[in-house]
């Protein structure tokens, strides 16, 4: 039986009760209640769905599921798409050595689903060894229902429950293991979703994404103690989406729905927008707008208004009187913002100079908007972070710190602005002190802005804190829930923290929403190092280069991987590769400097470190955090360079 709530597993036969239901298959051992797979007991990280779907195939083994049957049990009351399945179960195959088309434990069964093909081993922690055949299977039913027990039976369960929660509880405390905050007491949630464009004209959705990024920004920075806004990377997800108001609520966590559509007709715009109250799905505002291009700022205070009166916030004087009296903007000028961040937002180099010429456009046709100075100086600075740039990293960083200053110095209230301007101070300066404040005062002016606290996160990291940057990564996933570079983010600074196993489970959490997402298999793959599981390792970078051949980052890491492995022939193969672009390439010398540190050729390690130095590579500020210098640090270059760059001695960044 199929019910709306979590699904409950439920075996064939009662289990006593405090029974542990354990299957054993081949190396494998599967822990139903822990939610624990182990391979010659060593813990194997799963995705919470690819654990449900291993669950349901092993405690069948020789029941052919259909494909239809599978995602109604592991995605009840949603809709999802075939490949999902498909994808999951090929990350399966995968994680447990079954080739993709092999047979060894999941069988494809032609145009109907899949099949476990080997013998189950079952294992009550109250009872003896039961060997369960594929033909002696039972089909498993998922169901919300309780097996009646007996009153008596029910005080005792709900005590051991009662203990057994009491003493997680202290567990989790005493070891502090990361989670992401869900809790908003006090404060009214509330999701901006994407803006449909009616105007039947692709080349217009810079509108309707710009007019739904801006109202985010506008919501945002109303009454941040008491009303917290989705980040825009979250709410885009739901672009195009048949999912209900509900269950939107309830994968974001959120109290209202903000939903519209824009029609642009020359420079009119008609906009609809409504307010939904989740909790009894009632439409508690809702209005239509036609206006002139010119009047759309205006608009925008106008919804922001009704929003901040229904949800009975408290604004400041100096916040109500700037949504009664919005600056006028050229509309043109506007326009041509709205389509800067429309680039920006697609994160590739090539839209960073789409985003910075649109920006430039903007800012010549109106010298004082401040926003677009604000969005100047994001461009500039993730183009000048990113691989190869097309503005070099001298020249691309210093001028998105003059924007982001001309920005503070027109409107000191963006945090944007504060933001870029930290990541300046922090990711090319080395201006600890000065960086450090500029995310503070972000923050001060939007504690909901994800990306500031994601990018102080790192700077709490170069200073040896990883359990501050897991509370500004909590921070940030609560503001924006379902981005996928926040997921990977927060899996590499608990690799960092030596939380290998956590780190793994939330790179598969990212790549259970993205399977072709490579950051997370970049950090699976830091991770599998780390617990020498080489193959593994291999494997996932092998995947990012499938994907990505160009991908230097992923080359780099596959010869860190053979060289810890010991496959020293491999790992040099790699290097020399790297080599041939090294000479003319600034950003790879890090790369370089980490291969050489694993083959132990400390002194080239330390000059392609320093070239790294003279370019200002960003990713030095991580230097007592990688595995890959450990080798280097009781060296004296190792402390000079640390001096250098500002950051704390790795004896005094631990205590």
């Amino acid at each position: 039986m199929i019910t709306g709530q979590k699904p409950v597993i439920c075996f064939s036969g009662p289990m006593p009760l405090g029974a542990k239901a354990i299957r054993e298959f081949g190396p494998f051992r599967l822990d139903v209640e822990e939610r624990v797979l182990l391979r010659h007991g060593k813990p194997i990280a799963l995705t919470p769905k690819a654990f449900e779907i291993l669950s349901l195939l092993v405690e069948n083994p020789g029941h052919s599921f259909a494909k239809e049957e599978m995602m109604r049990q592991v995605w009840p009351n949603t809709f999802v798409d075939e490949s999902n399945l498909s994808q999951h179960i090929f990350q399966l195959r995968r994680l447990l050595g079954d080739p993709p088309d092999g047979r060894e434990y999941i069988e494809t069964v032609p145009r109907h689903g899949y099949r476990f093909t080997q013998v189950v081993k079952r294992i009550d922690s109250t009872s003896a060894e039961k060997e369960m055949t594929p033909a002696q299977a039972v089909p498993l039913a998922i169901s919300g229902a309780i097996t009646a027990h007996s009153k008596r039976r029910q005080i005792i369960a709900l005590s051991l429950a009662a203990t057994l929660v009491g003493a997680a509880a202290i567990y989790l405390t005493r070891q502090r293991i990361w989670a992401p905050a869900r809790g908003n007491a006090g404060k009214v949630m509330l999701a901006v979703l994407p803006f449909a464009n009616l105007s039947g004209d692709p080349e217009q959705e810079y509108i309707s994404e710009g007019l739904t990024e801006e109202m985010i920004t506008q919501l945002g920075n109303l009454e941040p103690s008491r009303l917290g806004i989705i980040a825009r990377t979250s709410a885009m997800q739901y672009k195009d989406s048949h999912k209900g108001t509900r269950q939107i609520a309830r994968e974001l966590g959120v109290d209202y729905i903000l939903e519209g559509s824009v029609r642009r007709e020359g420079d009119r715009v008609r906009i609809t927008a409504q307010l939904i109250q989740v909790q009894d799905e009632t439409h508690v505002w809702a209005k239509n707008y036609d206006r002139n291009l010119r009047d759309i700022l205006t608009l925008e205070s106008d919804v922001a208004g009704a929003v901040a009166r229904e949800v009975q916030l408290r604004l400041t004087p100096a916040k109500t009187a700037r949504l009664a009296n919005p600056p006028a903007t050229d509309p043109r000028v506007y326009e041509l913002y709205l389509k800067g961040r429309y680039f920006w937002n697609k994160r590739t180099a090539d839209a960073y100079v789409k985003a910075i010429d649109s920006f430039q456009q903007a800012i010549a046709g109106e010298p004082g908007y401040a926003p677009a100075y604000a969005g100047l100086a994001d461009a500039y600075a993730l183009l000048g972070s990113s691989w190869n740039p097309s503005i070099p990293r001298s020249q691309a960083m210093p001028k998105a710190k003059e924007a982001a200053l001309k920005a503070i110095q027109l409107d000191d209230s963006l945090a944007e602005a504060h933001t870029s301007l930290a990541f300046v101070k922090m990711h090319y300066e080395w201006d600890w002190p000065g960086s450090h404040s500029e995310f503070n005062r972000a923050l001060e002016l939007n504690p909901n802005y994800a990306t500031a606290h994601e990018w102080f996160a790192f700077w709490f990291v170069s200073q040896g804190k990883t359990d501050q940057a897991l509370e500004q990564l909590a921070l940030a996933q609560k503001a924006d829930p379902l981005s996928l570079i926040i997921m990977a983010d927060t899996s590499e600074i608990l690799g960092y923290a030596r939380r290998f196993e956590s780190s793994k489970r939330e790179a598969m959490r990212a790549l259970e929403l993205d399977p072709n997402f490579t950051p997370a298999y970049m950090c699976l793959a830091d991770s599998h190092m780390a617990t020498k599981e080489y193959a593994e390792a291999v494997a996932d970078l092998q995947k990012v280069l499938a994907l990505n051949a160009g991908n230097t980052w992923a080359s780099t890491r596959l010869g860190v991987v053979y060289a810890v492995a010991g496959e020293r022939n491999k790992s040099e193969a790699i290097l020399r590769d790297l080599l041939k672009d090294a000479k003319n390439r600034g950003d790879i010398a890090i790369d370089v400097a980490q291969i050489y540190s694993m083959l132990g050729e400390k002194d080239q390690a330390f000059a392609w470190l320093e070239k790294a130095y003279e370019y200002r590579e960003g990713a030095l500020i991580l230097l007592n955090a990688r595995m890959e210098f450990e080798s280097l640090r009781k060296e004296p270059g190792y402390s000079d360079l640390v001096r250098r760059l500002g950051i704390l001695p790795i004896e005094n960044a631990r205590q």
